[in-house]
């Protein structure tokens, strides 16, 4: 046991005390809050001023695509309209095409869709049939320099769209002063609601948080198992190991080494989980003074099954990364032996959206029962939804006993591989170990 503690102590001070550590520890909420916000600011910007001519076939559409709206909210574009302002801005040229053959009346346009430079370029051509206001199979056609702008394209024809049905309504008899109030798109306002009837909001912060802390959970686990990986590589080809396992077993070894990178992780989260709460304390005295209860978004047992499915995740990948450098005797042999099974263990986060969005799924209760999965998969719908309290007892049972199992089968293969140079071994030669250890 004072051997195993004296690896656990030496692998935790030699990786705290580093620089980068230390740098890294108080930099990387930092850079994850860039990394989560800096793609979406950057899209914003750099998708820049588009450059749309409008072929209207009814010549009634001019208003709509050439007046601001009045009233602009989080959901409103430069042009108007509905859905979400994912473009920067549009520069509409209206055309009215009402006494035109849309055919012949779009070929100058299209021709200026083909320029590469010059002030008459157009990034998109928007025709709209003249028999939109009356013909219900009527489509409207988008010619656009790129075949994926369907950004721009759902902006348009959500703005025709509208002003289609109010002309329709006002056909019908309608006042034409009460069309847009009767058209106008209500607001959702997403509820959670637990089992005790307890009514929380949170719809699309509770969606970001629960990706922002599954990234949290997830990648100091793959790090630090790199980390282990690395360093008995490194140690098995400087022959420091044979030092090392004279004076003490191979388990105490792996274990010490293990446990000690673990505390490292803890240590590194618990600092960011500080910094997390001194300005969340800011932030909900902020909101509570505005009327903002914040508990709804993050609930204190949030951190509690952190901290468990953290160290069961961790345990669980980092005996995997300790296998692929026992077993290899350099760190490229490691990573690509370790490189498939990295994409099998990521598989829960790749299907992140859909567990998030339904937590209690055939496939997300699956993934949050099974070995290796479980954790991250589990920890995800404990935060958006209350999976049945067994459902959780039984995940962390099935983890503890999967982390068991992956103990003893590394501690077979390190026993040997630790002192095993040459080739990389076949999987009969590791069956072999298997028994011989």
């Amino acid at each position: 046991m004072n051997k195993m503690f004296a690896v656990f102590k030496r692998e935790y001070i030699q990786a705290v005390r580093k620089k980068m550590f230390i740098i890294m520890t108080f930099l990387m909420p930092f850079l994850m809050v860039l990394l989560f916000m800096l793609p979406s600011v950057m899209m914003s910007r750099g998708m820049g001023t588009k450059k749309v001519a409008v072929l209207d076939g009814t010549g009634q559409l001019r208003e709509p695509f050439t007046t601001a709206p009045q009233k602009k909210d989080a959901d409103d574009s430069e042009v108007g309209g509905r859905g979400n302002d994912l473009t920067a801005k549009m520069d509409v040229e209206y055309v009215d095409a009402r006494d035109q053959k849309l055919d012949q009346a779009e070929k100058p346009y299209l021709d200026r869709l083909r320029q590469e430079k010059g002030a008459t370029k157009l990034d998109g051509v928007f025709l709209v049939p003249p028999d939109a206001m009356t013909a219900t199979d009527a489509k409207f056609r988008y010619y656009s320099r790129s075949a994926t702008d369907f950004i721009t394209q759902e902006r348009l024809a959500s703005r025709a769209n509208h002003a289609v049905e109010q002309n329709r309504l006002v056909k019908h008899g309608i006042n034409p002063a009460d069309v847009e109030q009767l058209t106008t798109d209500l607001k959702v306002d997403s509820v959670q609601l637990s089992k005790s009837g307890e009514q929380k909001k949170g719809g699309a912060a509770n969606f970001i948080i629960g990706f922002m802390l599954t990234g949290l959970l997830i990648i100091p686990s793959f790090v630090y198992g790199l980390e282990i990986m690395r360093g008995i590589v490194q140690e098995k080809t400087d022959r420091v190991v044979e030092v090392l396992v004279s004076s003490m077993s191979a388990s105490e070894l792996l274990i010490g080494k293990i446990l000690g990178v673990a505390a490292v992780g803890l240590t590194q989260i618990s600092v960011w989980f500080i910094m997390a709460a001194l300005l969340g304390t800011f932030g909900a005295t902020t909101a509570a003074l505005a009327g903002e209860n914040v508990m709804q978004l993050i609930r204190p047992m949030t951190f509690v099954y952190f901290a468990v499915f953290f160290l069961l995740a961790y345990l669980t990948y980092v005996c995997i990364y300790a296998i692929g450098g026992a077993i290899c005797n350099t760190e490229k042999e490691a990573q690509q032996l370790i490189g498939p099974f990295s994409i099998i263990m990521m598989l829960p986060w790749f299907l992140m959206v859909a567990i998030i969005t339904n937590p209690d799924s055939n496939l997300s209760v699956a993934f949050s029962l099974a070995p290796v999965w479980g954790p991250l998969t589990m920890y995800v719908r404990t935060l958006v939804a209350e999976p049945p309290l067994w459902h959780v007892a039984l995940s962390i049972l099935i983890s503890i006993a999967t982390i068991s199992f992956f103990f003893w089968i590394t501690a077979k293969i390190f026993r040997v591989g630790i002192l095993s140079y040459g080739k990389r071994p076949t999987v009969p030669e590791l069956w072999r170990w298997l028994k011989v250890a």
